[in-house]
């Protein structure tokens, strides 16, 4: 009997949102909107009815200073759960996070943790226009001291927040708009994942598709239209953009010999960028063709929804990346 539950990655983050606030006294909510309105993307919705005020804090429109408060928070002992609107607004508090929470467990020697999980929604293709689409996790994936996740189906959704707020770093959380109103079978026999290791979602032969976010349905898209060409796609979802797990992305290229980067952020110093250099570092000779990116276009994004589809990763790009450097099957 299949007992697995159904549900929207909303709700997953919502019900890993409100296991946090039940299991641990120490725990609270902050951001813009997170109480009265529920939240921008309405995840905390209810929340605050079911937890009050003390646990859901509505705070003014002040990123860097409420993020600041988050990490006095944490080195205080509490398990802070920060939410920033969009990774847009993060760069208001890039101060705290890259000079504050990811540098202080360093320079105090260990003396001090900083147990932060800062929430944020990522990512186009809502037709929010350019200030409201990037995809900065690359960006934040850069800096040592910080633990990046990008989880992209529901059971990431539902249970990454637990291991986050029991991580000793500041953790980033990036959901992607989206995913929001998707829908996946929850197992229940999951109780927890790790934030260590990517995860093959489809085992291939052919050629690796290397991807995270709402670029991991399109990669499994393609993959399933290239299985009807004769192609057969392994298609990996990083999961983890900080740490990398490379030793699973390169045992993948071992075997399929041909890699596809998906990634939604800019070309241009992104985390396609990061794969493909230390392929070439350490898994050069595995390669039997180069490896291939599929990006954002290196534009703002636009608002106009046939540009904005344009801008963006696409099924069709995937598809004209793999038959670059895949042989066509007689």
């Amino acid at each position: 009997m299949n007992t697995s539950q159904r549900m929207t990655y909303r709700e997953a983050c919502r019900q890993a949102i409100r296991d946090a606030l039940t299991t641990d006294p120490r725990a609270f909510v902050m951001g813009e909107d997170v109480g009265r309105y529920g939240g921008c993307y309405a995840v905390t919705k209810g929340l605050l009815e079911e937890f009050g005020p003390e646990r859901i804090i509505d705070t003014p429109l002040a990123e860097n200073a409420f993020t600041g408060i988050g990490i006095g928070a944490a080195l205080a002992g509490l398990r802070p759960i920060v939410e920033i609107m969009t990774c847009n607004f993060s760069l208001l508090a890039l101060d705290q996070i890259m000079n504050n929470a990811a540098t202080l467990p360093h320079m105090t020697g260990g003396q001090f943790a900083v147990p932060l999980v800062i929430r944020m929604a990522t990512g186009g293709g809502r037709q929010l226009a350019a200030q409201h689409s990037h995809s900065l996790e690359g960006w934040y994936a850069h800096i040592p001291g910080l633990k990046v996740l990008a989880p992209a189906t529901v059971e990431d959704a539902r249970f990454m927040l637990a291991a986050a707020l029991a991580d000793p770093n500041p953790v980033l959380v990036f959901e992607h708009v989206v995913l929001y109103n998707t829908e996946g079978d929850l197992d229940p026999a999951v109780q927890a994942v790790d934030i260590a290791r990517a995860r093959v979602r489809r085992d291939g032969r052919d050629v690796s598709l290397v991807t995270y976010g709402n670029s991991l349905p399109k990669c499994q898209t393609a993959a399933d239209a290239l299985a009807r060409e004769g192609i057969e796609a392994e298609v990996i979802d990083l999961r983890v953009l900080r740490p990398l797990d490379m030793e699973t992305v390169v045992a993948s290229v071992c075997r399929t010999r041909r890699v596809v980067i998906v990634d939604e952020g800019w070309k241009s110093g992104s985390v396609s960028a990061e794969i493909a250099a230390r392929l070439a570092e350490d898994a050069l000779y595995e390669l039997d063709a180069p490896v291939r990116r599929v990006c954002s276009r290196e534009v703002p994004v636009p608002y106009a929804q046939h540009m904005e589809d344009a801008a963006l990763p696409s099924v069709d790009g995937i598809l004209a990346a793999v038959r670059s450097i895949v042989p066509v099957r007689s």
